[in-house]
């Protein structure tokens, strides 16, 4: 597909020169891989001007389209602050590189991701440089509403401590991120629970354009299901990821011949249940870059999440032909029914009944998993994705003007 791909590249069909920023590395893992996926796209069609990154771990892409910030000078200094004030800071960074990047010229598209891009959006506006920004999640009011300035922000913008006023300054504030809303010409979301936040705050839905993941089905395939029934959970082990609720019900079932496996970093939140609910059919597996090794010794993958764009586990898992259990909260891989079981958010007895079903019932497993497969090579391999963000940058290009 990627050489169709290539072939397609018209000058009135797609812009001839791309500029794409991110506060993420160009290959890895997590918003890594999705960025390397998205670059190798616009490289095979052959419009990739330049690339803004804090960092470079790929070879197919020549270095000359990358501009790697990893030896910036400030690097060392941002080091000592804070998480959130250290990601503030790299984020506000790499804006004001990219936007000095535009004002060079050479670019009839900008593509960037939310929260980071805010002055690089001004600069494209005022050149007329369509743009297209990438929300990793959410709309920023989480689909409530709020007044332009919550009583907490007044607090914060009105803090006279000199320290406590620089610090504040390096976070990027909700202000910036419905600035950048504005500015974009193309807002690209993850899932129909993503795009309802937005609609919910006023966004009108032609500036909306779905863009699900994709996953690499030869890297997570199906292995050979167990002798028992293991439920794995793959995913930093936060209350927002609903591990606490998975923890109380999986205690309470008790279910015989049954393992729960932990897949992921173990935050301080969770200690507390994992000490209450933690029995001894509940193993703690810990982060892992290969998690395709767990899913392939699993009979389903169970991920109650509050708050996702779409969990690019939900993929793996049902790449790896495992049934799953989920809400609408973690995205769209799963269709109630077909290949998986979507509960409501933090619903304890919801979730129980989901895991009783698929303990009891072998087959629908079997059925569940085979159409997770089959939906996954049908609709969100990276080709899918590829081909998705090309038609999305043709949807913005035919409405300059």
């Amino acid at each position: 597909m990627l050489q169709e791909i290539a072939s397609e590249r018209v000058a009135s069909d797609l812009p001839a020169s791309v500029l794409y920023s991110i506060s993420a590395r160009i290959g890895g893992s997590g918003l890594d891989t999705d960025c390397f996926e998205s670059l190798r796209g616009l490289y095979k069609a052959n419009i990739l001007g330049r690339a803004v990154a804090f960092d470079n771990r790929q070879a197919e892409i020549p270095a000359s389209h990358i501009k790697s910030l990893r030896g910036h000078p400030m690097r060392l200094p941002l080091s000592v602050l804070r998480r959130k004030y250290f990601y503030g800071a790299k984020k506000h960074f790499l804006d004001r590189v990219v936007s000095r990047e535009l004002a060079t010229g050479g670019y009839d598209l900008f593509h960037a991701w939310s929260g980071e891009c805010v002055r690089a959006l001004r600069e494209a506006r005022r050149r007329g440089i369509p743009s297209v920004v990438e929300i990793p999640t959410w709309h920023r009011n989480k689909g409530k509403q709020k007044p332009a300035r919550t009583k907490s922000e007044v607090e914060r913008d009105e803090e006279e401590r000199i320290t406590r006023r620089w610090l504040n300054s390096l976070l990027v504030t909700r202000q910036q991120t419905l600035e950048e809303y504005e500015l974009a010409d193309l807002l690209l979301v993850l899932s129909q629970k993503a795009k309802e936040t937005f609609l919910a705050a006023g966004v009108p839905e032609s500036k909306l354009y779905d863009l699900p993941r994709g996953v690499d089905p030869v890297r997570f395939a199906p292995g050979t299901p167990p002798d028992i029934f293991r439920a794995v959970f793959v995913g930093a082990l936060i209350k927002r990821k609903g591990v606490h609720t998975l923890l109380e019900v999986w205690n309470r079932l008790k279910l015989k011949d049954a393992e729960l496996v932990l897949v992921g970093a173990v935050h301080e939140e969770i200690k507390p249940y994992l000490k209450e609910f933690g029995q001894e059919n509940v193993r703690l597996a810990g982060f892992t870059m290969e998690t395709q090794d767990h899913y392939r010794q699993a009979s389903a993958h169970i991920f109650p999440s509050t708050c996702e764009g779409s969990a690019k586990v939900t993929y793996e898992a049902a790449s790896c032909g495992l049934p799953q259990i989920t809400t609408r909260e973690s995205g769209d891989v799963v269709v109630d029914g077909l290949n998986g079981l979507v509960v409501p958010c933090g619903d304890g007895d919801a979730l129980a009944a989901a895991i009783e079903r698929l303990y009891k019932d072998a087959g629908l497993r079997e059925a569940m998993g085979a159409a997770a497969r089959k939906r996954i090579l049908e609709n969100f391999t990276w080709d899918h994705f590829r081909a998705r963000l090309l038609d999305a940058y043709r949807t913005v290009w035919k409405r300059r003007g």
